[in-house]
């Protein structure tokens, strides 16, 4: 099939394990942007976390980034910027710091990450995983400026985050309470999913959703693979994002992207 545009989930998908892009798969996305097909990131990161990403491929990207939040083009135009409602923000923040004092939690509000306490052992893994800066603020006074988040965070002990994952979704239907990570709990306003910040910019493109390819591993990348004409999930993946996605490549340490393209001769 001619596909005219390929999205791509980050973490556990375009990166192996030691977080970097193989070779082989960097030179595959730059010959199918070299032929006009727009590739396009797709994730919880944000815009910061992505950008030395697009470096390391060496070829021009969109990003879609909070999981669908935020959309910006190649050229910096932002199409999409989403944000959770102050409501919203204080309640979960509230019940979290009340059920949940172990989670570490994050507030991120656009282009800026914050944080509590920079010397929080997670924020620093994440600040070394990321490359990304956080900033310390208090979450009470960015709410009462204005400064509402594109998502919060919360990062803890895998067991804590399924416990948290498990209790908050019903007490949030408005919100979309997902794991990205065994570690990692991402928190959107509901009518934010990789699928909405999708359709933004394949309607920027003129691109019908049955034309577009993506690649995914991971439990928020469902509505991506669900959406889109023909989704590949990584051989790492859960058995649940393999069983819905259209096809499975190899995992993420074995040029899994690579070898689906090459296969299907798109590169």
């Amino acid at each position: 099939m001619d596909y005219k545009i390929v999205f791509s989930d980050i973490d556990g998908t375009l990166l192996n394990t030691e977080h970097h892009v193989l070779p082989r798969t960097a030179d595959a996305i730059r010959q199918i942007t070299a032929r006009g097909i727009p590739f396009a990131l797709v994730s919880a990161r944000m815009p910061e976390a992505i950008a030395p990403i697009v470096d390391e491929i060496g070829a021009t990207a969109a990003v879609i980034s909070y999981n669908g939040g935020l959309v910006i083009t190649p050229d910096g135009q932002e199409l999409n910027d989403e944000r959770m409602t102050r409501a919203h923000t204080e309640a979960v923040l509230a019940q979290i710091a009340r059920d949940y004092p172990g989670a570490s939690m994050n507030y991120y509000a656009g282009h800026t990450w914050y944080v509590r306490d920079r010397a929080d052992p997670e924020v620093q893994q994440e600040e070394r995983i990321t490359t990304v800066t956080s900033v310390e603020a208090d979450f009470a006074a960015l709410i009462a400026a204005g400064t509402l988040p594109s998502k919060l965070l919360a990062m803890g002990e895998a067991d804590l985050i399924v416990r948290m994952e498990k209790e908050l979704s019903p007490a949030f239907p408005e919100l979309t309470v997902i794991r990205s990570a065994p570690h990692l709990l991402e928190i959107i306003a509901r009518t934010v999913s990789k699928a909405t910040g999708i359709a933004v910019l394949l309607n920027h493109y003129g691109i019908d959703r049955t034309e577009a390819l993506a690649f995914g591993d991971n439990y928020n990348d469902i509505a991506m693979l669900r959406y889109v004409g023909h989704s590949v999930a990584m051989g790492n993946a859960p058995d649940k994002i393999k069983a819905i996605a259209t096809s499975v490549t190899e995992g993420n340490d074995a040029d899994g992207i690579y070898h689906f393209l090459r296969k299907n001769l798109v590169v």
